[in-house]
């Protein structure tokens, strides 16, 4: 048997001891004296900036409309009318109504799309044309009505030319896609589930597999762009869009292509969705007051509310995206992944994954804790998970009094997979319009904090340096970095 396997368990003091920066650095020797400073990257092509946004919220489909009801403060949560909740414990989530995909996709072939995918899609076509490379409603609705006989090889005279028209100029091998989600298609397995309970097999949808895969999201936006660089999704449940971003980013620092597209999406609230998390006693069950309910950092917190959506970025190398004198709104600087090994729901008590995964983040990133003053924080309004991030970002952070941090999930709710892009756009627009929205429903705040957590009202801030954290089931953590972009 393997020698390691009798190794005594390291300490838990021994594991919490803090690591030196040591990725991306140099080493400056004067006499005896070495001096470590971090460096960002400067190569063009290897500088990744972020020219497009597309978000699927509960506040709709215009990011500049979705940043401002963050800022006014407006709430997302209300009670659940989608489905019948009256036996359920939790009735209330930041539920998207009065949605549409149209110009996106056409209703026939959305009818056959789980809503999660449906989401991405219109997420991703709206970050393209943010960025300059969309296409107009014609060749999207060509594209939507022929996609699903496209799969199995029939229908497709003409849907080339009118789908990749617009992308004619953009080398279509060197743009991918890498859209990610917690949960998938479970609105669709379910539905599957109960057509095979009720009336049998036979009645069962052709796209009922399909719709239950992980990989869609990115696939249809492939087959939506006709993008055929690396292509594929990330499931690492809460914390996904950050992971996509971070592999988007890597795939162009590499040189293997020049345009990303990344994010993630999400629609879960239905009654197996709502009662699964209620069964992990993750969630509020607050409802006699919902809209109260998402209070991260207080003290009277009782766990997360669901939300659903999609916030999707085009991610650009700098060199591609001064070629085409592409809008830049921020850089992408660095980010990391790692994973606590510790429980399939949750954290540390002590953070010590989230706070090396914050340290790693810097590192590649190239900066130093110091420059860092804003973070738009995971702050699901769990217990546990609330009390372990703000351990973690004071072991990083040595003067949290200045630093500023906010909940988007305050206002919105939990968006599982989608949260980290949906946050990063919050993240990009506080960047970009030097405000702050508040963190709502701050009224007896923990102890514990020592952060100004812009309670219940926007401030003014001009941002430094941002970072955004996403944390998930099973221990996955995973922190991103922004930046103004300077040339």
């Amino acid at each position: 048997m393997h020698q390691s396997l009798f190794l005594p368990k390291p300490t838990l003091s021994a594991l919490s001891q803090p690591r030196p920066l040591r990725h991306r650095l140099h080493r400056v020797s004067a006499a005896s004296t070495t001096v470590t400073a971090l460096c960002r990257e400067t190569d063009p092509k290897k500088r990744v900036v972020i020219t497009g946004m597309g978000i699927v919220s509960v506040f709709g489909n215009d990011v500049n409309k979705f940043y401002n009801k963050l800022l006014e403060g407006e709430n997302g949560i209300d009670m659940i009318d989608r489905f019948d909740v009256s036996a359920l414990p939790t009735k209330f989530a930041g539920e998207i109504k009065n949605f549409s995909s149209e110009g996106y996709i056409d209703r026939e072939t959305e009818r056959k799309y789980d809503t999660c995918w449906t989401y991405g899609v219109v997420s991703g076509m709206k970050a393209l044309e943010n960025a300059g490379l969309g296409c107009e409603t014609e060749a999207f609705m060509k594209v939507g009505r022929s996609l699903w006989c496209r799969a199995s090889g029939v229908g497709t005279e003409g849907v080339q030319e009118g789908t990749y028209a617009c992308f004619l100029w953009i080398d279509k091998a060197r743009a991918g896609i890498l859209v990610g989600t917690g949960m998938g298609g479970v609105g669709a397995f379910t539905e599957g589930l109960e057509t095979l309970k009720d009336v049998g097999y036979q009645e069962l949808s052709p796209a009922l597999i399909p719709n239950i895969t992980s990989n869609m999201g990115s696939a249809l936006l492939g087959i939506h762009t006709g993008f055929t660089g690396p292509t594929y999704s990330i499931s690492t449940a809460c914390a996904t869009s950050n992971y996509c971003l971070c592999a988007a980013a890597n795939h162009i620092r590499k040189g293997s292509v020049d345009v990303m597209l990344a994010g993630g999406t999400e629609a879960c609230i239905i009654p197996a969705g709502l009662t699964g998390f209620t069964a992990c006693r993750a969630l509020s069950q607050r409802n006699n007051d919902p809209k109260t309910a998402s209070r991260p950092w207080d003290k009277d917190r009782d766990g997360f509310v669901m939300g659903e959506g999609a916030g999707i970025l085009v991610m650009e190398s700098l060199e591609h995206a001064m070629k085409r004198d592409a809008p830049i709104f921020a850089e992408y600087l660095g980010g990391a992944v790692n994973c606590d090994a510790h429980h399939i729901t949750e954290p540390r008590a002590d953070g010590f994954g989230v706070s090396t995964c914050i340290q790693q983040s810097l590192e590649n990133a190239g900066v130093y804790p110091e420059e860092v003053n804003y973070i738009n924080a995971h702050a699901t309004s769990t217990i546990l998970g609330d009390s372990a991030e703000v351990s973690a970002i004071k072991s990083v952070f040595k003067n949290p009094s200045q630093l500023k941090m906010n909940a988007t999930k305050s206002l919105i709710g939990h968006c599982i997979g989608a949260a980290g892009g949906m946050e990063a756009i919050a993240t990009i627009k506080a960047i970009t319009t030097g405000w702050l929205h508040p963190t709502i429903n701050q009224f007896n705040l923990d102890p514990a904090i020592e952060f100004d957590t812009v309670p219940n009202k926007k401030q003014e801030y001009e941002v430094n340096v941002a970072i955004s954290n996403s944390f998930g089931f099973g221990g996955h953590n995973a922190v991103v970095v922004f930046a103004p972009f300077k040339p």
